[in-house]
């Protein structure tokens, strides 16, 4: 690589890094419009529509779901695929104060990045999660219990090697490691 191509990587890289906190910064500090302007203007919101109004509508309701949060964040890697495209994975655990609760969740995200005019945002962010549990409780299965709210955990299993990894062990040997996985630990994640 030529030394403006190995520049350009690090100064994307570091602006890559800095996108997992600026968004933890924006949840914990309900500052929404910091939040919308962590994606591009015509982020793909799915059946919500195309650009920052529609992404708008998946956030703020949420965000009003919960009182006080702590999303720390623990880890980050992440691939270049061009110069102008990454994608990679941020580890966080997150805290929830909700009517009386505090629920505790190990996340992962995976996250597509995308520059555009110059700058990195957030292309796709695929929250996926180990557990929700009070802090007074362990997680144990079904692994979500967050009152209320549907968050069936779909890790381990979204790591594309887990599956292959047990499927050489056999069924027996996870029956000896836990009483009761979660249920897409044995086979494939949806998206």
């Amino acid at each position: 690589m030529t030394v403006d191509v190995r520049l350009d990587r690090i100064e994307s890289s570091l602006a890559i890094q800095q996108l997992p906190m600026r968004y933890a910064l924006a949840v914990d500090g309900r500052d929404i419009d910091a939040w919308l302007g962590l994606f591009p203007d015509d982020v793909d919101c799915g059946h919500f529509g195309i650009g920052r109004d529609a992404l708008r509508q998946t956030v703020e309701g949420p965000l009003a779901g919960f009182y006080r949060s702590i999303h720390q964040i623990c880890g980050h890697a992440f691939d270049f695929s061009d110069a102008d495209h990454a994608s990679g994975h941020v580890y966080c655990r997150a805290e929830h104060e909700e009517a009386g609760c505090w629920i505790v969740m190990a996340i992962c995200y995976f996250d597509d990045y995308v520059r555009k005019d110059g700058r990195w945002y957030f292309a796709r962010r695929r929250e996926k999660h180990w557990y929700a549990a009070d802090v007074l409780e362990r997680p144990s299965a079904p692994f979500n219990a967050w009152p209320g709210r549907d968050l069936p955990p779909a890790l381990p299993a979204a790591f594309p090697s887990w599956a292959s990894f047990w499927s050489r062990l056999g069924e027996g040997h996870i029956d000896r490691l836990t009483d009761l996985p979660a249920p897409a630990a044995r086979g494939p994640d949806r998206d």
